[in-house]
């Protein structure tokens, strides 16, 4: 059942940031309700797909949901979203706040009708400072965290975007601790609040933990950077036939290495018998560590790394990620029946508990899949069903609910 069974969860969210947080809350037991406009959340249409609107990212961010359109510009549409909320435990949203307060669903609206409600905002800025109003995307907050010059001055190259929505998932993430938060003082204290997560203020928050460096201090020590991450051959190491992705860090590591590699030279060279040595000279010791790995294929590596109890990962590609061993044996990747998309690949919780095993019966649904037994639990007639789909307000379902066999997870 999962550990937030019983929480219904309104989820007004699209794109990537929002979806991302609900799918994890969903896969964690709760029910999620997600309200899509009528032309649907946008990642429907992104990437190769089987059926209109199904594509991957999609997929891969909207399972454990159930799906209702709702025309919120319609008065009827309004209602509808604030009956559905009048029962549930938090609404989500990621549009501008002022978007939301067009469409008279703030805060105070919703509260008035159920005051115990966690009222959830991801957005881009916090509201009282100057960008309250603007617009945010995940590039956007990659530059303007830091992280895009990071990466171009460590690389000795032009700023940069990490090849991931990295902020938006970082943020999403965030929010997951922030709604469990809210849920638990709400609990305790019987009262709902407003909750915001700015993306802006989350990232610089992410970034800046570990850059911050001398900076920290009045005056400042440096120019900030954490000199390791910032090394320009902090990258996986070359082999003789690919690539390894190794790390050694500790003092008892580096000896493992030393004896591995029968390099007692370097144990003796003060560039690397010592943590502030290693720190201190970084670019000197990556750079022989490169010259090292680049005398023994990869596989030799990954034996002579693992033996000498050396931290070591493949470096994967899309391809071969799928293959490894480990996610073989958890079962991350399982294949399972979409009824509308086919034989599909999915991606199993990564967390588990001993008490409450979490299940994903329900992948990512079809637009509006379940608008009539939402609206029936919401205690619509049937009548009343048929004017809102008569005026657009909602639209029909068009496939059957999305089941799968229930893996159970410890």
């Amino acid at each position: 059942m999962g550990p937030l069974h019983g929480v219904r969860i309104i989820d007004m969210t699209s794109v990537l940031m929002g979806p991302y947080a609900t799918q994890i809350l969903g896969d964690y037991g709760a029910d999620v309700i997600k309200v899509e406009s009528p032309e649907g959340d946008i990642t429907r249409q992104i990437g190769p797909s089987r059926n209109p609107d199904m594509g991957p990212i999609f997929l891969n961010c909207n399972r454990s949901k159930r799906s209702i359109v709702l025309d919120l510009k319609q008065a009827a549409g309004r209602e509808a979203l604030l009956r559905l909320a009048s029962d549930a435990d938090v609404l989500i949203y990621n549009v501008r706040p002022q978007a939301m307060a067009r469409l008279k669903l703030g805060y105070d609206d919703v509260a008035a009708i159920n005051p115990r409600i966690i009222y959830a905002g991801l957005f881009g800025f916090g509201q009282d400072g100057p960008y309250a109003a603007k617009p945010a995307y995940d590039d956007l907050l990659q530059g303007g965290s830091g992280l895009s010059h990071l990466i171009a001055r460590a690389a000795d190259g032009p700023p940069r975007y990490v090849p991931t929505a990295l902020a938006d998932r970082v943020v999403g993430l965030t929010a997951v601790g922030a709604i469990l938060a809210s849920i638990v003082h709400r609990d305790r204290t019987g009262k709902g609040q407003r909750l915001d997560v700015p993306m802006f203020e989350t990232m610089a928050g992410f970034v800046l933990g570990d850059h911050l460096g001398g900076l920290t201090f009045d005056p400042p020590l440096d120019q900030g950077g954490y000199s390791r991450q910032m090394a320009k051959d902090r990258r996986p190491y070359a082999t003789a036939d690919g690539f390894i992705s190794v790390i050694i860090y500790t003092d008892k590591q580096w000896n493992s290495f030393f004896d591995a590699t029968k390099r007692d030279d370097l144990r003796s060279d003060p560039k690397f018998s010592t943590f502030n040595g290693r720190l201190t000279n970084i670019d000197h010791v990556l750079a022989e560590l490169g010259r090292i790995f680049m005398t023994r294929p990869t596989a030799e590596w990954l034996e002579l790394m693992v033996k000498a109890d050396i931290p070591v990962m493949p470096v994967h590609d899309l391809i071969s990620i799928l293959d490894d061993p480990h996610l073989k044996a958890t079962d991350f990747f399982q294949s399972v029946e979409h009824p509308t998309e086919g034989t599909i690949r999915s991606m199993r919780p990564a967390a588990t508990w001993s008490d409450t095993p979490v299940e994903t019966p329900r992948l990512a649904p079809r637009r509006s899949e379940h608008a009539v037994e939402i609206l029936k639990e919401a205690g619509y007639s049937d009548d009343e069903i048929a004017a809102l789909l008569r005026n657009g307000v909602t639209l029909a379902p068009t496939a059957p609910a999305p089941e799968t066999k229930k893996v159970a997870r410890g």
